[in-house]
């Protein structure tokens, strides 16, 4: 599953955007498509993210896809009150995520911590650093804790148009089971969890006046992530649109 904005949240004085991603994963255990939801809005009081994934690999019984396979759903709350301080970097963060993905349940989790967001002049490069406590619903959790660092180049190498954008996600879990690269179930008690995804897009309809449109993909890197031990790449190509 494509956890695509998983963190690519926008600063406070980025624009509100709703965009639709499609996605064909070419990882090996995948080879599906994926579809990204996703909205970022900001207010006086900070800015609301959400996006909703589905991965498109259910079949019928003649082995053709008929409906989704997944649905994985974020939605984070940033809260900054005192945006004309010299605080105005850092914000309260709340988030909420979970979901199910070919029978695996990705089970409910709560986030509470802090954002600090470091950007240029004019806001085409961005960096967050978020430090969240992480609950897990029915999951013992030694180190309840997660990192997160999101960044945003826009028009990189001075090229109009190409983004490089992407997340980067550590926490830990314990007593859950995974599958190694043979399908095999190992235990584990005490894990770190690792999950990246970045992506490069270009606004290919800049060309020929439809700048909604946009083409790219992304590499999602993880390691002991969901139901896989061990490390996974999984390059994806896709096209998105911006409303």
């Amino acid at each position: 599953m494509a956890f695509t904005a998983a963190a690519l949240l926008f600063a406070q004085g980025a624009k509100a955007q709703t965009n639709l991603q499609v996605f064909y994963d070419f990882g090996s255990d995948r080879q599906h498509v994926t579809t990204t939801l996703e909205g970022f809005y900001n207010d006086n009081w900070g800015n609301t993210f959400f996006f909703i994934d589905h991965d498109f690999n259910a079949k019928d019984a003649k082995g053709k896809v008929e409906a989704p396979s997944g649905t994985y759903m974020e939605v984070a709350r940033c809260l900054n009150f005192w945006q004309n301080t010299a605080l105005a970097p850092l914000s309260l963060q709340v988030e909420y995520n979970g979901g199910v993905y070919n029978g695996y349940t990705i089970k409910n989790a709560m986030l509470v911590g802090l954002d600090w967001f470091l950007h240029s002049a004019d806001f085409n490069n961005t960096f967050n650093f978020k430090v969240l406590y992480k609950k897990i619903w029915n999951t013992t959790q030694n180190v309840p804790l997660q990192f997160t660092f999101v960044w945003g180049l826009q028009d990189l190498f001075g090229a109009k148009g190409l983004r490089f954008s992407g997340f980067a996600d550590f926490w830990w879990e314990d007593h859950l089971l995974f599958a190694d690269h043979a399908g095999d179930m190992l235990p584990t008690t005490s894990h770190t969890v690792f999950i990246s995804e970045p992506q490069l897009w270009y606004n290919i309809g800049q060309h020929f006046g439809c700048d909604n449109l946009n083409i790219g993909g992304e590499v999602e890197l993880s390691f002991d992530f969901g139901t896989k031990k061990g490390f996974w790449c999984r390059p994806c190509a896709g096209i998105k649109w911006v409303f």
